[in-house]
Parts: structure tokens; C-alpha cells; sequence
């Protein structure tokens, strides 16, 4: 106990309270920013981490990694574009709210769900890392298979009117994620022996085009503001927005742990942790038919669960040295030069180093409460109150940087405009964006899990053992009948319970 007490007493040294004001600033700004993801906020800063201790280190870019995943839900409301991949579901009812003259509450509801959701998953961390972790060590690729089918049973929940055209919409991301390499076997596919697509769609450029590109197209042939302004767009509604998290705690706790649980599994990442979530949130609610409308419900259920993702991601980085995201991947990187081994040993031969990183974690994520509001405040005053002349102009500015700077590439900029013609099309003909990139993020991932699972049983003579009889398989695909036939079970005790009213 005297030792916890000295890491945190170190977690609070001027240096360290400094270094995670910075950080979490810096992540809000580049995470606010189309393109500019939080992996690569995180990379960016690793060489100025060699000079510094290696606690101070690890919460500078914990902090980055915190600030980055929130910020990108400012762009997800004020412009309907995710600065981040894990803000996608935030955009289906936080650019909803905004439109509805909720911009500023959206911004609140927004910034209390993100600390929700990142004190939950650091209190995970500190308390059942060791144990977490060894669950994570049963996730094969069967379980990833099913995991990603799971993700993509949620495209007619996501659906905005018409189930067909989602699930069409679903099918074209599916194909999408099969242009290039595969990713098992290295064979070639669709590229139509154009070189640069050899190595696949370039998930976050084709974001950026189905999301940003329409939200641009639409706003130079209407007239009128970009978003309406609320009835008291100079207060933080901080009062309405408590009320809001107060009445939905049950679903930010559920959003947090789904988080945390998706963050320790390698490579699922915020963007599926936020998309779960969402569905699950929508398929419980009372409130189910204003999903996608500008429901706080839904907005409370990405955000928990995508910061929930950044102390749930430290799980299996720090105990088993696998990266449970991306960023995680970048940050193990800096661990491994600053010579810090992972695994058991860290939490008892170097509990210092771990345990102050995650006080300032979490101080981290306290300081992006009122950073988050005050930053938000101006943020909506600011796009509210811009010209549309500078608004669209700016918007297109930083979305040719944010693709640019993905590969540096100059062909990731043409990717982005073809994606967003496209994007444009058919929003017009009545597909959204949401389903296709569901598809095109979760293709690869079911992909790789089922054909490595056909692999193993085939080498073990059980292909169907294999899928439908391991443990943790049993539990996903239970969910997924769940999550399909609840549906139709409801529509048909209501129907019954309407005609007997009748």
C-alpha cells in the first residue's frame, strides 16, 4: 500500500501533471482532424519520449492515445466526419443532435461519456490486468471469425430506413476488403494490375471520402447555416447534459465494459468496440426508433465504449507484450526502447513504472473533462458561427492533409475524392456510408479468422468442431442468434399484443 501511495504521490510530480496536460491537448487537436488518427499521434511524439523516464514516457503518450480517441469525436458531430476510425457509430446521432440545434449538448454528452468510458477501462487495468489478459490468450481465429460476424449482424441495426439497401451497402464494403493480397495465401484479387492496390483499401482515406465528401457536396447546393444554432449556444448545458448521463448510467456502464472487453482483445480496436456497443444500445432501448436521429443514448454508447478501448488495449500490451491496438502497437515500440519487458514480471519486478503510468492514465483522463467542455464549447461556437466560404474550403484543406499524410501519398487524396463521389452517389440513391465501411473495416478481420480457422481444422480433421464447438465460440454465436431473432420475436409480441388490445 505505501508503495501504491509513493507511485501515486510520483503520477502527480509537476513534470508528469505537465506532460499529461500536453499530451491530452495535443490528442484532442489531432484527433479533431480528419485523417490524423490516434495511432499516428502516437507515433509522432515516440521520439520525443528517449529523454524522458520511462514512467513519464508511457503517461505522455497515454495521454496523447486518451486525447486522440475523444478528439475524434468532435469532427463526428460538428462535420459528420470521424477524425478517428473508433468515431464512426459516434457520428450516426451526434451529427443528428448537432443538426438539431444540440450541437453544444452533443459536445457535453460527448466529453462526460469519453471519461466515463476511460475511467472505467483504467480501473480495469489497475485492478484485473493479469486476469484479463490470459482470457485474451483464448481468442483464436475462430473466435475472431465469429466476433467479426457478430459486427456485421449489426448492419440492420445501424440500418437508417431501408434494411435492403444497408445490407447491399454491407456487401459492397465486404468486397471492398477483398481488393488486394490476401490476407492469407498472398494471392491476388480485383486490382485490376493497378500496383496501388495491391496492399488494399486504404480504410481511413475511404472514410474520409464516404463520410466528409457529401457532408461538402450538400453544403455548397444548400443555402443556410451548416448547423442550427441551439437556443443558449454560450453555455456548456452542463446541467442537461449530467441529467443525460444520469439517466443512461446502466448503458454507459455497458458501453465501458464492452469497451474494455473488445480493447484487450488484439487488434479489434475502438471502431468495432464502438459499433458493438451501438447496436446493443439500440436493440435494448425503449427509445430505439430515434437511434440515428439524434438519440444521446446512442452517441453515450460509442463514446463509453471507444475510450473504454484505451485502458482495456494496456491489458494485454503490458501482461502479455501483444498489442491490444494499434496505438498499443506504437507504444509497446517505446516500451521495448526505454527496456521495460512485459509480461508478470512488470507488475512485480518494475510496479513502479506501471503503476504511475496508470495514476497518470487516469489523471489523464480527469484532465479531459474540462479540457474536453471548454475546448468543445469554443469548437461548436466556432463552426456554428463560420461562414460556410471558409468553413468548406478549410474542410476540404484538412481533408486532403489528413489522406496525405496517411502514407504520404498523394494517391490516397484521389482515393479519398473517388470514395467521396461515390459516397455521394449513392447517398442520393438512399445507401449510407455507415454500412459500407462496417463492411470494409470487419471484411479482413472475418476473413483472415475463418480461413485460418478452415486451416487448423482441416489439419485436425474437426472443421465444424473447430467453429461451432469451442467455448467461447458457443457464447458469440448464441449472441448472434440473439441478436437476429430478438428482433423478429419483438415485432411479433407486439403485433400480437396490439391486436389484442384491439
Amino acid at each position: 500500500m505505501t508503495s501504491l501511495f509513493a507511485d501515486f504521490l510520483s503520477s502527480l510530480s509537476l513534470l508528469n501533471v505537465s506532460l499529461a496536460f500536453m499530451g491530452v491537448l495535443a490528442g484532442i487537436i489531432i484527433g479533431a482532424l480528419p485523417g490524423l488518427s490516434a495511432t499516428m499521434a502516437v507515433a509522432v511524439l515516440v521520439p520525443f519520449t528517449f529523454s524522458l523516464n520511462p514512467s513519464s514516457a508511457l503517461i505522455v503518450l497515454g495521454a496523447v492515445y486518451t486525447g486522440a480517441i475523444f478528439g475524434g469525436s468532435w469532427s463526428a458531430i460538428l462535420i459528420n466526419t470521424p477524425g478517428t476510425p473508433s468515431a464512426v457509430a459516434t457520428t450516426f446521432d451526434g451529427y443528428a443532435m448537432a443538426k438539431n440545434g444540440n450541437g453544444d449538448l452533443a459536445m457535453s454528452v460527448s466529453c462526460m461519456s469519453s471519461f466515463v468510458g476511460g475511467i472505467v477501462g483504467v480501473t480495469c487495468l489497475a485492478l484485473f490486468a493479469p486476469p484479463l489478459a490470459s482470457i485474451s490468450l483464448a481468442f483464436g481465429p475462430t473466435e475472431y471469425f465469429w466476433l467479426a460476424i457478430l459486427g456485421l449482424t449489426l448492419i440492420s441495426t445501424l440500418a437508417e430506413g431501408d434494411n435492403i439497401k444497408s445490407l447491399i451497402g454491407a456487401c459492397l464494403g465486404l468486397l471492398l476488403s477483398m481488393i488486394g493480397i490476401s490476407v492469407v495465401g498472398g494471392d491476388m484479387r480485383l486490382t485490376g494490375n493497378i500496383s496501388f492496390l495491391n496492399s488494399g483499401i486504404e480504410i481511413v482515406s475511404a472514410m474520409i471520402g464516404l463520410f466528409c465528401i457529401p457532408v461538402i457536396l450538400d453544403l455548397t447546393s444548400l443555402k443556410g447555416k451548416h448547423l442550427t444554432e441551439s437556443e443558449s449556444p454560450k453555455s456548456l448545458r452542463l446541467v442537461e447534459a449530467f441529467s443525460i448521463m444520469f439517466k443512461n448510467k446502466l448503458e454507459s456502464l455497458r458501453g465501458s465494459l464492452i469497451g474494455t472487453f473488445i480493447g484487450i482483445l488484439p487488434g479489434a480496436g475502438g471502431s468495432i468496440a464502438s459499433i458493438v456497443s451501438y447496436g446493443e444500445a439500440k436493440r435494448t432501448s425503449k427509445k430505439k426508433d430515434n437511434f440515428g436521429k439524434g438519440e444521446p443514448e446512442g452517441l453515450i454508447a460509442s463514446e463509453t465504449a471507444n475510450n473504454a478501448t484505451v485502458g482495456g488495449g494496456f491489458i494485454p500490451t503490458l501482461c502479455l507484450g501483444i498489442p491490444g491496438t494499434p496505438p498499443d502497437a506504437v507504444i509497446l515500440g517505446a516500451l521495448l526502447i526505454q527496456g521495460i519487458k512485459t509480461g508478470d514480471t512488470l507488475f512485480t519486478q518494475q510496479s513502479d513504472i506501471v503503476y504511475t503510468f496508470i495514476f497518470g492514465l487516469a489523471l489523464a483522463t480527469i484532465i479531459m473533462l474540462p479540457l474536453g467542455l471548454l475546448m468543445g464549447r469554443y469548437a461548436y461556437k466556432f463552426i456554428i458561427k463560420v461562414p460556410k466560404e471558409i468553413l468548406i474550403p478549410s474542410i476540404i484543406f484538412l481533408t486532403i492533409i489528413g489522406s496525405y499524410s496517411i502514407q504520404n501519398s498523394i494517391l490516397n487524396v484521389y482515393f479519398m475524392f473517388f470514395f467521396g463521389l461515390i459516397g455521394w452517389v449513392l447517398n442520393r440513391a438512399g445507401f449510407k456510408a455507415s454500412p459500407i465501411v462496417l463492411g470494409l473495416v470487419l471484411g479482413g478481420i472475418a476473413e483472415q479468422g475463418f480461413v485460418q480457422a478452415y486451416i487448423i481444422g482441416n489439419a485436425q480433421e474437426a472443421i465444424l468442431a473447430n467453429f461451432f464447438a469451442r467455448p467461447i465460440s458457443i457464447v458469440i454465436i448464441f449472441m448472434i442468434t440473439v441478436g437476429l431473432l430478438y428482433p423478429v420475436f419483438k415485432d411479433k409480441f407486439f403485433k400480437k399484443k396490439k391486436l389484442a388490445h384491439d
